[in-house]
């Protein structure tokens, strides 16, 4: 079971043009104070998500807790912390079955029948999203607001991840709808340490 800093930075690998940028940015949000990295690749084969996921566990090293996206297979593999599984991907007990009982699994949910059925799974959190308009994603969910937030917290006492174009100008609101943790990719891209260090301030 891990437990959710404020602030759960993921890393979208078509945000960067290669492994060295990839690393660059990841080597400064840790230096910015961020403690939980996910790492998200929905493009490459699994040789070469294997071969990132690795580069950035030996710079990451115990500290920070990795989390794999989508790919329970490859978490185990990468000796990840944790895998993180979508609507279409494999279902949350079948992941659990491939990363056993002792990382973490997170499930990601866009609507209140979907954060019920989370709920009763084996997943450690819960997240929730679209809260905003995102460009993270091509055919992204309806966007559900901060009042999605709150009837998704309403509705569980696990910790919940509220994901979906949250920036340092709106991150606030949403800890205060009832979340958790925010998760955020495109808002700590352009300078990674002084936006993680902004975000953290902001948060709290």
């Amino acid at each position: 079971m891990i437990s959710l800093p404020r602030l759960y930075a993921i890393l979208d690998r078509a945000c960067f043009p290669d492994q060295e940028s990839l690393l660059v940015c990841a080597r400064e949000l840790i230096a910015g104070g961020v403690t939980l990295l996910q790492y998200r690749n929905k493009n490459d084969n699994p040789r070469e998500i294997l071969e990132d996921a690795l580069a950035l566990k030996r710079l990451a090293g115990s500290f920070v807790k990795l989390i794999m996206n989508d790919r329970a297979d490859l978490c185990v593999a990468a000796g990840y912390d944790g895998v993180h599984v979508g609507q279409e991907d494999l279902s949350a007990d079948g992941a659990r079955k491939v990363i056993g009982s002792n990382r973490c699994l997170g499930v990601s949910t866009h609507n209140p029948e979907q954060v019920r059925g989370a709920d009763q799974t084996s997943a450690d959190y819960i997240a929730i999203g679209p809260v905003f308009a995102t460009s993270s994603k091509t055919n992204p969910n309806p966007v559900i607001g901060l009042e999605g937030v709150r009837r998704a917290r309403s509705l569980i006492r696990k910790p919940l991840v509220a994901i979906g174009g949250i920036t340092r100008a709106n991150c606030r609101s949403v800890i205060e709808a009832g979340a958790d943790s925010v998760a955020v990719i495109s808002d700590l891209i352009k300078q990674p340490r002084k936006s993680a260090e902004e975000f953290f301030r902001i948060l709290g």
